[in-house]
């Protein structure tokens, strides 16, 4: 692919190793040539470092397979999950896991991307659902385009809600960017 075609959370070989793209900005410099300016983690060493490519350049993408996994449990030395078809089971790190951590709990479904047999990355479902334990009351006057108020949700995280809703109920929220989408029916 085209170096201009390069976004976040790509997987590039770099040097014979795979680093997934964490930012990126493509400049135009006046009547400089276009580059893209990448920021990248080494999926093998951990080590962040950036790099810099000309827009018309090629890069080599690298080529992960995806499994679907289920969520067991959580322990001292990760996640445990099993693989849906196979049922054999796996332990992701921390560092694979990153911002997730909070979104895994046993039962749920993830996509994972493999690189020759092992767990580089996650990608968690588009909505799950959560109760509200925690929010402030709701105001009379709340409608739906009312700004929101913070609400912490049954698995810890607080994110913000509409005011019109309450404790207890149910929400479906994004875990991907850990936004409110919906009640839950």
């Amino acid at each position: 692919m085209k170096a201009s075609e390069v976004r976040k959370g790509h997987v590039l070989m770099v040097d014979g190793q795979p680093c997934r793209v964490t930012d990126f900005q493509h400049r135009t410099p006046g009547n400089l040539r276009a580059f893209v300016q990448v920021r990248m983690r080494n999926l093998v060493s951990g080590n962040t470092f950036d790099t810099r490519f000309i827009a018309t350049e090629y890069v080599d993408e690298a080529r992960l397979d995806t499994k679907e996994f289920q969520v067991l449990y959580r322990d001292d030395q990760g996640v445990h999950v099993m693989d849906a078809k196979t049922y054999e089971q796996y332990t992701l790190t921390n560092e694979i896991i990153g911002d997730a951590a909070p979104w895994l709990e046993p039962e749920i479904h993830i996509q994972a991307e493999l690189l020759d047999g092992q767990v580089v990355g996650i990608q968690l479902p588009a909505a799950m659902e959560y109760t509200i334990v925690d929010t402030s009351p709701v105001m009379k006057t709340a409608t739906k385009t009312a700004s929101g108020k913070p609400a912490k949700l049954s698995n810890g995280l607080t994110i913000q809600v509409p005011e019109f809703l309450d404790t207890g109920v149910r929400v479906r929220v994004d875990p991907r960017t850990g936004t409110y989408l919906e009640r839950a029916k």
